[in-house]
């Protein structure tokens, strides 16, 4: 049985148990549900220590392994293929696999592009200095 799965049912039973207690005991339901979470995160801090840390190394080991995630690799291996190819043919893998275009894929076009300049050469050719 996984680490985690043990100790979770530990905690469950622990506080089922003094749950059960508090109201065979005659204390008001919400107040020994409160009771009873104390009681269990306390037993459980004190008497599961071996097991806690069997579940924070399984958590920690499962992190830790390689993950594979196809699409990432997909990703990346599109990403290398436009970097391969340069800037002009990455209009043509601008699509995604249902045909659709991506809206971000192309490029401004070089009229905007020549506007823009335009307007910072004008503003630098101004004799007159600017106020802010």
């Amino acid at each position: 049985m996984k680490p985690w799965i043990a100790y979770s049912l530990l905690r469950l039973g622990v506080f089922a148990a003094a749950f059960t207690v508090l109201m065979i005991a005659g204390t008001e339901p919400w107040l020994a549900a409160v009771i009873a979470t104390v009681l269990g995160f306390a037993i459980s801090y004190v008497f599961f220590g071996k097991l806690r840390d069997a579940v924070a190394l399984d958590f920690a080991a499962r992190r830790e392994g390689p993950s594979h995630d196809p699409d990432r690799e997909a990703e990346d291996a599109e990403a290398d293929l436009e970097t391969a190819a340069g800037p002009e043919t990455a209009a043509y893998s601008a699509t995604t696999a249902e045909g659709a275009t991506r809206p971000d894929a192309f490029p401004r076009t070089a009229s905007l592009e020549g506007d823009r300049q335009s307007e910072t050469d004008a503003e630098q050719q101004s004799s007159e200095p600017r106020q802010l």
